[in-house]
């Protein structure tokens, strides 16, 4: 029976946590044209510390999809293990890339698609072989958890180190550098993780008739939720303000995600009592997701397609077997590369009306 409820419990986490990937993926490309909708106003930026976007609609409506998100996600994380849920998030990187491509006019091209095939076969090796964490069924247990010196330390070092980036780092070089606003998001969220998995411990033992709402525990644990997914927003809205959304959300995901690993290794001992194929099997998928994030980010200015790919082919070929072009080859191909350019340039003028169109309203 408890081997049923396991698998039943692994589907709905499963379900939840790609429901989750959906919402929060298009939450990305809500922001971002609201925020460039302030931009085309004159209204002072949120990069630059600004809270107009307070009063865009599409920037609310992209905060309601995030929230949607966070729910299903704060959902999953009751139902199945941290390193069940969290790898899953790349999914929200290739739903907003491909959100992308038909509304922001980021342009996916064979590295992307490449790239997205990769990230879906690493979170799929991920969570094959995701560790299993240790039952934490009361709130009690949570809180020896929360109590272990591993943990203070870790938490302790996440508080230091934010506070210095907020502080110090980031009135310097948070316009400048994409890594430091997008590290304080990375590694508060490990933090809202442990917060959330408490909380939904909290929320079975109140379904279950137990006095929760006079555990203290309960309302720290809130407390701080909401100062960390507040500090999350916050910072979060000055990287997509300044920098491309094609760059923030994968190295969001990559730091992110290590950051919940890392913390939830040490809160729930995940790695004890794994096999050696099952640790090379999830470095494994992590490291894929990563490669896949590369190549669908790292050449996205790149105009290469499947229909130049031929062309692209025989030069090659050519160079390689020593064959010099003769001045008609080189007028051949030169034509050839025009009229496949020239396609191109008009496949993407329709693609920019239509999206000029839709971007409109």
């Amino acid at each position: 029976m408890s081997q049923t409820r396991g698998k039943y419990d692994f589907c709905i986490g499963l379900v939840l946590a790609m429901s989750s990937s959906i919402f929060i993926g298009g939450s990305f490309i809500l922001k971002k044209k609201g925020l460039l909708r302030l931009a085309r106003k004159g209204s002072m930026r949120a990069g630059q510390g600004g809270h107009a976007y307070l009063k865009e609609w599409l920037w609310w409506a992209g905060l309601l999809s995030m929230g949607a998100g966070e729910v299903a996600n704060f959902a999953a994380y009751a139902f199945a293990p941290a390193t069940l849920v969290t790898p899953l998030g790349a999914l929200s990187v290739l739903v907003s890339a491909i959100l992308s491509s038909f509304f922001l006019n980021e342009k996916l091209n064979l590295h992307g698609k490449i790239g997205c095939l990769l990230s879906i076969l690493g979170s799929t090796v991920m969570v094959i072989h995701a560790p299993q964490e240790e039952e934490v069924e009361t709130l009690d247990e949570m809180s020896h958890k929360l109590g272990d010196p591993g943990f203070v330390v870790f938490a302790t070092l996440v508080v230091i180190v934010s506070l210095i980036l907020i502080c110090v780092v980031g009135p310097r070089h948070g316009q400048t550098n994409i890594l430091v606003y997008i590290t304080i998001c990375s590694v508060i969220g490990a933090l809202s993780v442990s917060c959330v998995k408490g909380l939904g411990i909290a929320i079975k033992e109140l379904f279950a008739g137990k006095p929760v709402l006079k555990h203290p525990l309960s309302w720290i644990l809130l407390l701080s939720l909401t100062v960390c997914v507040s500090t999350q927003i916050n910072y979060l809205n000055r990287a997509l303000d300044i920098f491309n959304t094609s760059i923030v959300t994968p190295i969001y995901y990559v730091i992110f995600t290590t950051s919940v690993l890392t913390c939830s290794a040490i809160l729930f001992k995940e790695w004890q009592h794994m096999a050696a194929d099952d640790i090379i099997g999830t470095f494994s998928g992590f490291l894929t997701i990563i490669v896949g994030i590369f190549l669908l980010h790292a050449f996205k200015d790149v105009n290469f397609t499947l229909a130049n790919l031929p062309l692209s082919l025989r030069k090659d070929d050519r160079a390689a077997n020593g064959t010099l072009l003769s001045p008609y080859d080189s007028f051949n191909d030169d034509e050839e590369s025009s009229a496949c350019l020239g396609e191109m340039q008009s496949t993407e003028s329709l693609s920019a009306r239509r999206n000029g169109s839709l971007s409109a309203f």
